[in-house]
C-alpha cells in the first residue's frame, strides 16, 4: 500500500526500519522530546523493536496502521493511525513525527495528507483526529494548511515528556473534501 506524492513516499512499518528507527530517534531526541507520549513512572529509552511489532499487530488486527515516511528514498518520520473504529463511528487518529532535518519541507502535510486520503477513500473510515500539545506550532501549522477543524481542548489528555499534557483537538469528515486532501496544498 505504498502512497507517493513528488518525492514523498508512505509504506507500512517493517521489522527491518526498527535499526533506522532508532537511530532517528536517538539523534532527535531534544527535537522530538517535548511532543512523544511517555509512560507515567517510566523514563527514555523507548522500545522500538516494541513499537515496530505492536504497530505490525494492530496493521493484522485492523486496529492501527505505522507509516514510514520516506523523502528522496530515505526514512524521515512516522505516522501512526491509532485507534481504528468501524461501524458506526468509522474513525482514527493520527499521530506523526518528522526528523529535524528536513522538517519545514512541507513533508509532514503532504505525508498527513496522503494518509488521510487513504482512510477515506481506501479504508472506507469517516472521521479522523489529530491531537495536538498547544505548544507544538509546527504541528499546528500542518492542520492549518490542510484546513482541518478545531474541536476544542482535552485537559491533561496524553503523558508527554514525563507530565499529563493538554491538547488541541482537531478533525476532518470525508464529506468536508472534495476529491484530495493533496489539493488544499
Amino acid at each position: 500500500m505504498p502512497l507517493t506524492h513528488q518525492e514523498i513516499s508512505l509504506r507500512s512499518v517493517r521489522r527491518r526500519d526498527i535499526r533506522t528507527l532508532e537511530r532517528l530517534l536517538v539523534t532527535d531526541r531534544e527535537w522530538l522530546r517535548p511532543w512523544e507520549a511517555s509512560t507515567p513512572g517510566i523514563r527514555y529509552p523507548l522500545d522500538v523493536r516494541f513499537m515496530v511489532g505492536s504497530l505490525i499487530a494492530q496493521a493484522r488486527n485492523d486496529s492501527g496502521l505505522g507509516l514510514i515516511i520516506e523523502y528522496q528514498g530515505q526514512i524521515v518520520g512516522q505516522i501512526n493511525v491509532a485507534g481504528i473504529q468501524r461501524g458506526s463511528l468509522s474513525s482514527a487518529t493520527i499521530g506523526y513525527w518528522i526528523s529535524k532535518k528536513v522538517a519545514g519541507n512541507n513533508i509532514t502535510p503532504i505525508a498527513v495528507a496522503l494518509t488521510i486520503d487513504y482512510l477515506f477513500l481506501e479504508a472506507k473510515l469517516h472521521r479522523v483526529e489529530i491531537d495536538i500539545r498547544p505548544e507544538n506550532t509546527p504541528s499546528l501549522r500542518v492542520v492549518e494548511k490542510l484546513g482541518l477543524r478545531e474541536e476544542g481542548l482535552k485537559k491533561r489528555f496524553i503523558h508527554i515528556d514525563g507530565d499529563w499534557r493538554d491538547h488541541r483537538i482537531f478533525a476532518i469528515t470525508s464529506e468536508e473534501i472534495s476529491g484530495s486532501l493533496l489539493n488544499r496544498l
